[in-house]
């Protein structure tokens, strides 16, 4: 799976730190019983909410890999239309387009 440089010169500077952050991200899925494509579609749409491209593209990434097709991805994006409004929404549609794009 992709993971931005940033990240990668995260985890080689404070491993111990990602190392528990992972543990955090892990013990938050487990914790409930939503089945995990679920979850990633949630997560996209939190993604979409806080206008973050690095994370609207992994969680686009995420949902693909858990089973999520790519007119339910989009159906999610445009779900974000009224609670994030336009602007907003046609931004996290263009990022989930450029890893959908590179899916087909």
């Amino acid at each position: 799976m992709y993971l931005p440089k940033t990240y990668e010169k995260f985890e080689k500077k404070f491993p111990e730190i990602l190392k528990d952050y992972q543990q955090l991200g892990k013990s938050c899925r487990e914790g409930g019983p939503l089945k995990e494509k679920c979850q990633d579609l949630i997560k996209l749409g939190i993604a979409i909410g806080v206008n973050s491209r690095g994370a609207v593209m992994s969680s686009v990434r995420k949902a693909l890999a858990s089973g999520s097709t790519p007119e339910e991805i989009t159906h999610a994006v445009l779900l974000s239309l009224t609670t994030t409004g336009f602007p907003n929404m046609i931004a996290a549609l263009g990022w989930a387009n450029e890893v959908l794009d590179k899916q087909l």
